[in-house]
C-alpha cells in the first residue's frame, strides 16, 4: 500500500502542472484587459500600458507561464493579486478555513443521510418508503446549489425568521448553507448506498447470515453494509472533491468569505493570479481525497491492500 501511495503522489505532480496549464492558457486567451482593470475605466493609455509592463502581461505567453511555474515549484509562490497587491496564498490560506469548514460540514450531512436512507430505501425495496426516499433523491438530483440555497434563504430566513441568510461565525449561520451544499450529495451517495446494498442483500453469504439466526441489524449493518461501503467510498471521494467547487455558488449565495466567493470577486476584476491560485488549491485537494479514497479502500477491503503490494 506504501508503494502505490507513493505512486500516486508521484503522478500528482505531473497532474497539478497539466491543471496550471490548461488554466492559464484559458486565462490568457479570455477577453478583457486585466491592466484596465487595475487601473480603472478612467485611466489613460499610457498608464495602463505602465501597469500591463509593470505585471509582465506585454511578455510572451511561454514567458509568463515559465515564470509562473517556476514560483510555483520552487517557492510555492502562486502569484500576488492584481487587485490587493497581497500574496495570492495568504489570501487563500486566510480563506481556506471557512471553505473547509463548509465543504466538510456539508460532506458530513450528506454522508449520514445518504448512507442512512440509502440502507433504509433497500431494506424497505419497492415499498411507499423506498418510493418516497428515491423521489426526495431524485429532486436532490435535480435540484441546483443555487436554487436550494434561495428557496432554504426565502423559507427559513424570510418566512419563519429562525436562521439567519448570511455570515458563517456560529453553528445557527452554518446550518442552511451546510444543508444546500449537502442536499444534492447526499441524494446521489443515498443511490449508490441503495444500489450497492440490493446487489450485497442478493449474496448467498447475507441469506446463511440470517439461516444461523442473526439479528436483522447484524445483517444489514455488520456484513451487507461493510461489504457495500466500497463504491459507495467512491462515491463519497468524488462529492467532497465536488463540495470544493460547489461552495463558490453557495458562499456567493450566502455571503461566506471563504475561497469561492474570493474567486468570484476575483473574476469580477480579471484577478488571474488570485482565480489561478484558488483553482489550483481546489485541484490539490481534490486530488489529495483521491489518495484518501485509495487509502480508505485498503482498511474496509484488505484483498485490494494485498492487491496493490
Amino acid at each position: 500500500m506504501f508503494k502505490y501511495i507513493s505512486k500516486r503522489i508521484l503522478i500528482l505532480i505531473p497532474t497539478l502542472i497539466g491543471v496550471s496549464f490548461i488554466v492559464f492558457s484559458l486565462l490568457y486567451l479570455s477577453p478583457g484587459d486585466a491592466a484596465l482593470a487595475v487601473a480603472g475605466p478612467e485611466a489613460s493609455k499610457d498608464a495602463v500600458e505602465a501597469i500591463r509592463q509593470n505585471l509582465g502581461l506585454n511578455d510572451p505567453f511561454l514567458m509568463q507561464y515559465g515564470r509562473y511555474l517556476k514560483n510555483l515549484i520552487f517557492d510555492f509562490d502562486l502569484g500576488t493579486s492584481y487587485q490587493t497587491g497581497r500574496s495570492v496564498t495568504h489570501s487563500l490560506v486566510a480563506a481556506f478555513p471557512n471553505t473547509l469548514k463548509l465543504a466538510w460540514g456539508a460532506l458530513l450531512i450528506a454522508i449520514i443521510f445518504g448512507i442512512v436512507f440509502g440502507v433504509i430505501a433497500a431494506v424497505k425495496k419497492n415499498t411507499v418508503i423506498d418510493s418516497l426516499i428515491t423521489g426526495v433523491g431524485m429532486i436532490g438530483l435535480a435540484m441546483p446549489i443555487f436554487w436550494s440555497g434561495l428557496l432554504l434563504i426565502i423559507l427559513f430566513s424570510t418566512k419563519l425568521k429562525v436562521l439567519p441568510a448570511s455570515g458563517f461565525s456560529s453553528i445557527k449561520h452554518m446550518i442552511l448553507p451546510w444543508i444546500a451544499l449537502g442536499f444534492q450529495s447526499s441524494a446521489v451517495i443515498m443511490r449508490m448506498t441503495r444500489s450497492a446494498m440490493l446487489d450485497v442483500l442478493d449474496k448467498d453469504y447475507i441469506r446463511t447470515a440470517f439461516a444461523k439466526g442473526l439479528s436483522e441489524k447484524v445483517v444489514i449493518l455488520i456484513h451487507a453494509l461493510k461489504n457495500a461501503l466500497i463504491p459507495v467510498i467512491t462515491t463519497i471521494g468524488l462529492q467532497a472533491g465536488g463540495l470544493l467547487g460547489g461552495s463558490i455558488l453557495t458562499e456567493t449565495i450566502f455571503s461566506i468569505p471563504g475561497i469561492g466567493r474570493l474567486m468570484v470577486d476575483s473574476i469580477k476584476t480579471r484577478d488571474y493570479p488570485m482565480i489561478l491560485g484558488g483553482i489550483m488549491l481546489i485541484a490539490i485537494m481534490y486530488s489529495l481525497i483521491s489518495i484518501l479514497v485509495d487509502i480508505l479502500y485498503g482498511i474496509f477491503n484488505p484483498r485490494i491492500k494485498v492487491a496493490s503490494k
